[in-house]
């Protein structure tokens, strides 16, 4: 019984974008830690068929559940093991066995399928052939990667040098891991590796976190000591990340509108050893770029709430008209969030991404801000990247399980274009090579203003009056007689 009500718990937390899945498991300190992320997990998985076996048969109303609980109670007993508690629960279950797999049967029929796992969105099946590895960030404000690595290696790892190609992660299996490609403080562990309670883990020495949500920091790269702002900030990954880049130096601005996931987050950033950062229960929309607090902020990193469409243990559910209409209105939010952040004066570069697989929240928020915003542009990110974002903003990044090995991902980076001068018409394009430093393609500026006006000045300015006159006296002895 109370597997099924941690379970009902966590679904409804992670349709609140409370936290991720796995988080909140290990969170809940429940006493069978796989058993219950893997119920929560596959009854996730199948909630939009669970929705329409409990919708058909009316099972809310005859039964007084609620919807999350209804949905675990239905997934265990017509896909899962059977439903395993006793009670009131199993015998109302029991009582409705048939109607409901009555249900299970005319979608199979009407789907043209025989087996559960047809009935999954082609999206979902194809992760089962994909599974992501298990990502670590190590946190070098508290450690540094070769000392994570010997640690891991006197414990039996056995690590494995750099990966050179994607299909390498495929093969990891037991205690053996890698390092990332393209992101030198990342490791790469099985999908079946748990460090959830591992000493790094609890130390703050280690972050457990996917490849794909450590881009966004990662591309951003706010230099030592500058003055950024994470928007949308909690549950606070990507801002212990930037701190890290950052070296704890400068001022990290931190917003988010939830006082609860706020709260959790002092409590990661606490434990990763973060100093610099500056927290906000405020709606980052409400935020004013004028105020002289934020006069220096030159970078921005915007993840703002979005449909979760990437994330592989969390699927739509709801009708067709009425996704279209959840992603009009989440698209109208983001889209406003991005202008707002183009507003600070000083910003450079914006970084936009979302969880999300959708192009409304994605390549059509970025298009519409830019034809709002002329005065910027578009860097191309990482070229050797293996997806791309759609036509025509291939400048941008996607991940996907099975191109990336990550959960569903998309990343935007919008910079400040330079001022015109001399007539030069400057690129629509910067590029951020795999290093993750920009190349430097613009043509060589132009005096600045200050020296411009220093050798005009120069120029413009008389001889000595003392010389002048030392000149005149000598011209009139010559003309004296």
């Amino acid at each position: 019984m109370a597997l099924y009500m941690k379970a009902a718990e966590i679904l409804e937390k992670v349709e609140q974008k409370k936290g991720a899945v796995k988080t909140l498991v290990y969170d809940s300190k429940f006493q069978n830690i796989k058993q219950l992320f893997a119920l929560v997990c596959e009854t996730q998985k199948y909630s939009s068929i669970l929705q329409e076996i409990i919708n058909s048969t009316k099972l809310l109303k005859e039964t007084k559940l609620r919807i999350h609980l209804a949905k675990v109670l239905v997934y265990d007993l017509l896909i899962g093991r059977g439903v395993k508690c006793g009670g009131a629960w199993k015998t109302t279950m029991l009582k409705h066995r048939s109607r409901l797999e009555s249900a299970l049967a005319r979608i199979k029929i009407k789907k043209k399928v025989s087996r559960n796992q047809d009935l999954l969105p082609s999206g979902s099946q194809q992760t089962q052939g994909n599974i992501i590895p298990r990502y670590v960030r190590v946190n070098s404000l508290k450690t540094t990667l070769d000392d994570v690595i010997d640690y891991l290696k006197r414990e039996g790892f056995s690590y494995q040098g750099t990966t050179m190609r994607l299909e390498d992660l495929d093969h990891l299996s037991g205690k053996t891991f890698l390092c990332d490609l393209h992101l030198k403080d990342l490791l790469v562990f099985s999908s079946k590796t748990d460090f959830h309670n591992h000493f790094l883990y609890k130390a703050g020495h280690i972050i457990l976190q996917d490849k794909a949500s450590c881009l966004p920091a990662f591309l951003l790269n706010p230099p030592v000591g500058s003055h950024v702002i994470d928007a949308c900030a909690a549950p606070g990954n990507k801002t212990s990340h930037l701190a890290a880049i950052m070296k704890n130096k400068g001022k990290l601005f931190a917003f988010d509108l939830d006082a609860k996931r706020l709260s959790t987050m002092s409590t990661l950033l606490l434990r990763a050893g973060v100093t610099c950062h500056q927290l906000a229960n405020q709606d980052f929309l409400k935020v004013d770029p004028l105020s002289s607090e934020y006069k220096e902020v030159k970078y921005i990193l915007l993840d703002p709430s979005c449909s979760g469409s990437g994330m592989v243990c969390l699927r739509d559910e709801v009708s067709e008209p009425q996704k279209d209409g959840r992603l009009q209105a989440l698209a109208a939010f983001q889209l406003h969030c991005l202008k707002h952040a183009l507003q600070f004066p000083q910003v450079q570069r914006v970084v936009y991404s979302t969880c999300s697989v959708h192009t409304q929240e994605n390549e059509e928020v970025v298009s519409a801000c830019l034809q709002h915003n002329p005065g910027f542009r578009l860097v191309h990110l990482l070229p050797n990247w293996h997806e791309r974002g759609h036509d025509p903003l291939t400048q941008c990044l996607r991940a996907s399980t099975a191109k990336t090995r990550t959960h569903g991902f998309f990343v935007a980076m919008l910079e400040r274009r330079p001022l015109q001068t001399d007539g030069q018409n400057l690129p629509m394009i910067t590029t951020l090579p795999v290093g993750g430093e920009e190349k430097q393609d613009t043509p060589q500026s132009s005096p600045s203003d200050e020296e411009r006006e220093t050798s005009q000045t120069a120029n413009e300015l008389p001889a000595n009056p003392s010389s002048k006159k030392r000149r005149n006296r000598k011209k009139h002895k010559k003309q004296e007689p």
